[in-house]
């Protein structure tokens, strides 16, 4: 199972990388544990980091 993502285009992303992915998150678009609303490029991919789209990504685990 991998996490796939919807990007602010409509166009669909698959996560190669979970723990890269969320530390990211983590690091540069998140304050105090919760999504910054900041915008987030992955390899031509967009995504808005908002409270919602962090928390998601967060409680993703892979199986």
């Amino acid at each position: 199972m991998s996490l796939e993502l919807i990007d602010d285009h409509g166009k669909p992303y698959v996560v190669k990388d979970l723990d890269r992915f969320k530390q990211h998150l983590i690091d540069f678009h998140s304050r105090n544990g919760i999504g910054d609303d900041s915008l987030h490029e992955e390899n031509g991919y967009w995504f808005t980091v908002t409270p919602e789209f962090y928390e998601l990504v967060m409680n993703f685990e892979l199986m």
